[in-house]
């Protein structure tokens, strides 16, 4: 309306007045700064430049084709198509006819006073511009840049502009807004039902027109949407697989599986389907099935899989559960990290390392527990070769037989003796830690196996040890209380070292780990004997490892221990290993032996190992007491039973005498018959015979007794 009033043709006076610019000028203000606010955006005035210039170049021009004089800037309000609310499809159409139907008016009704508007109405659009200009200046300086670059640019296009054509039908283009504000207005219908504020990526046309922030919650959004179908696609699997019972393959289908040979996927996912029931047996398992039946068909799935026999899997089932036992076994076939110990006695790590890796070798230091070691992952060269191996820098030395020795803590100055030294590993880390001083005797049973003892010692630059080679069994009795601290890593099944010696699937049995601890209590017992507890440097302990797993070379033999001596069992100083087992099936040990440490391939990615630390506490000997009452015991049951019998002994005495007499009787009257024979044979017209008794003489040279002589007639 203030528009109309403004440049209404009619009233002539009001266009050239000071009102009409007051007016004009107000109306150019409102419209160029009405602002709306619409996502963060400021939106302006509709009106395009063209319809301005074709305006003013029609009351310029001598053919009066509208008096209408041109709105205000284009360039504001192309900015206010964004600002503003963007207006429905047939609004816009609505305005654009209505625009067009209003030029044609009032090109007809202004053919009587072209004269006048020709001279006039220039003038005051050009000092209105000018003044708006200024007004919008000053108002809009906490406007954006952005504002201000486009105002420019359409100023300039307003000049260029005077070629254009005037407002025809020609210029329809530029009332219909542009495709994207179509689409920008497309999307206000859709705001209500779709609710989104923006608009869909197809929308927008293309993802360039998007912001980082606008792309990256989109690949954001994207991701939980494909996290959650995954989750509930295995929420599914997990309740089918726990709600589904497992069928366990009866005797006949078993005897039928002996024909073929089964893969070995057949088996793995035997195993698991039968870790799966035993995990949560009440549910899974098939009626009619005990527990018993699963465990023995899992055993010997393992066996045949793994390659081992079937009493050790049995064995190791009893150790550990069915997950902890499937887990050892795959680590027991896999080679364990290659570890060098380095010899302080003639190098350092930090130098060691350096030289190594400059022949190529990629190594790290063993842990945090081990100042010595070093664990190579990748050489170029061969470890047992090189130049410092040979000058005798390092040692090939597992990280699991390192224990014992950091266990035992020798001082320099003791007296130490290895009782299984072969091939001087542990004997060479002894000397070490004792700096060369003290004595350390390494004995073994086979002379064979001192060789490459002696050998190893000589390159590492030991001075302090002895060799020898006696039986371990009787060193307690030839060497009693001679020695400060003693290792013994004792003869063994091997059941840890699987990954080294793999024969031990196939040739170890459970008798053989029976005879291994036979022999591990007699040359524990000996060590003892052979341990001064009375040392003045601190000395009475041992400490005893094996490279076995079995609980029967390893608690079984040391709870032996403590019921034959005065021993105990103390903490072995190794932060890391699990504790000792204090019962086995039927089976209870001393609780002290949760002191003592394992070593684990799939826990600690060691060898199998064990080891505990043992203090001498005296000589005596918790069996002699006993068999000294035994012995007391049998003494007076012993003389009882003889007051017992004392009476029936007199009695058969006095038998015994009787029947002396009756025989000495019976004899002498045998001679006295033989006598009267002789007087009645005298009486007789033979001549008197002397008959002499019979005696028996015998001469040295003669064996047999001389003839009775009869002599006289």
């Amino acid at each position: 309306d203030a528009f109309a009033l403004c440049i209404d043709p009619t009233s002539k006076s009001l266009i050239g007045s000071n009102r009409g610019k007051v007016c004009l000028n107000h109306f150019y203000f409102e419209l160029t700064m009405g602002r709306s606010l619409r996502s963060g955006r400021q939106l302006k005035s509709l009106s395009p430049p063209k319809q301005r210039v074709a305006a003013r170049k029609a009351a310029a021009s001598d053919v009066p084709k509208s008096t209408k004089p041109a709105p205000a800037k284009a360039g504001r309000a192309k900015k206010a198509v964004q600002k503003q609310p963007s207006p429905k499809k047939e609004e816009v159409e609505k305005d654009s006819t209505a625009s067009e139907s209003g030029s044609e008016s009032e090109s007809g009704s202004d053919s009587e006073s072209s004269d006048e508007v020709e001279k006039v109405a220039p003038v005051p659009l050009k000092k209105a511009k000018v003044a708006a200009k200024e007004e919008s200046s000053e108002e809009d300086d906490s406007g954006s840049e952005e504002d201000s670059s486009e105002g420019e640019e359409e100023e300039s296009e307003d000049d260029d502009g005077d070629d254009d054509q005037g407002f025809t039908d020609q210029n329809a283009d530029w009332l219909k807004p542009k495709q994207s504000k179509m689409k920008l207005m497309d999307s206000d219908e859709d705001d209500d039902e779709d609710g989104d504020e923006f608009g869909s990526a197809s929308e927008e046309g293309s993802d360039d027109e998007m912001l980082e922030v606008e792309r990256q919650s989109r690949i954001i959004d994207e991701e939980m949407k494909l996290e959650q179908e995954e989750a509930e696609s295995e929420l599914r699997r997990t309740i089918a697989q726990q709600t589904s019972v497992y069928h366990l393959p009866t005797v006949e289908e078993l005897e039928e599986d002996e024909n073929r040979v089964v893969p070995p996927s057949e088996l793995r996912e035997r195993i698991d389907d039968i870790l799966e029931v035993l995990a949560d047996f009440k549910t899974r398992r098939e009626p009619g099935r005990s527990r018993s039946e699963y465990i023995e068909r899992l055993g010997q799935d393992m066996a045949e899989l793994f390659g081992y026999l079937q009493e050790l899997v049995d064995y190791f089932l009893s150790m550990f559960g069915p997950n902890e036992c499937l887990e050892f076994l795959e680590a027991s076939d896999k080679s364990r990290p290659l570890v060098v110990r380095v010899n302080t006695l003639k190098a350092r790590r930090k130098d060691l390392a350096a030289a190594l890796m400059k022949r190529g070798v990629r190594l790290d230091p063993l842990a945090n527990w081990s100042k010595v070691g070093l664990k190579i992952y990748e050489s170029t060269v061969p470890i047992g070769a090189t130049p410092e191996y040979l000058a005798g820098h390092y040692m090939l030395q597992s990280a699991a037989s390192m224990c014992p020795v950091m266990a035992l803590g020798p001082q320099p100055g003791d007296r130490v003796m290895d009782m299984s030294a072969a091939p001087g590993g542990k004997t060479s880390y002894i000397a070490q830690l004792m700096r060369n001083k003290g004595v350390v005797i390494a004995n073994d049973l086979k002379p064979e196996r001192q060789k490459a003892t002696v050998a190893n010692l000589h390159r590492l630059g030991v001075r302090n040890a002895v060799t020898c080679c006696y039986d371990g069994r009787k060193i307690g009795a030839q060497m009693r209380n001679s020695f400060d601290r003693i290792l013994l890593d004792a003869p063994c099944s091997g059941l840890g070292v699987i990954s080294r010696d793999p024969s031990v699937k196939v040739q170890r049995t459970i008798p053989d780990v029976k005879r291994c601890a036979h022999l591990q209590k007699e040359l524990l017992v000996a060590a003892i004997d052979a341990l001064n507890h009375k040392s003045k440097k601190g000395g009475g302990y041992m400490v005893y490892s094996t490279c076995s797993v079995a609980v029967a070379e390893n608690e079984e033999v040391v709870n032996y221990l403590l019921s034959k001596r005065d021993v105990k069992i103390v903490d072995a100083g190794l932060d890391f290993g699990k504790p000792g087992f204090t019962r086995f099936e039927h089976k209870r040990f001393h609780p002290s032996l949760a002191l003592t440490r394992r070593f684990y391939p799939h826990v600690h990615n060691m060898d199998g190992f064990y080891v505990a630390k043992i203090q001498k506490l005296s000589d005596k000997r918790h069996g002699e007491a006993e068999k000294k009452e035994e012995e007391a015991a049998k003494e007076a049951a012993g003389e009882t039973a003889k007051a017992v019998t004392a009476e029936p002994k007199a009695e058969d005495k006095k038998r015994s005498e009787k029947k002396k007499k009756r025989v000495k009787k019976f004899r002498r009257n045998e001679d006295n018959d033989e006598q009267q024979v002789v007087r009645k044979k005298s009486k007789m017209s033979i001549p008197n015979v002397q008959v002499q008794k019979s005696t028996k003489k015998t001469n040295a040279k003669v064996s047999k007794p001389r003839r009775m002589k009869i002599t006289g007639m």
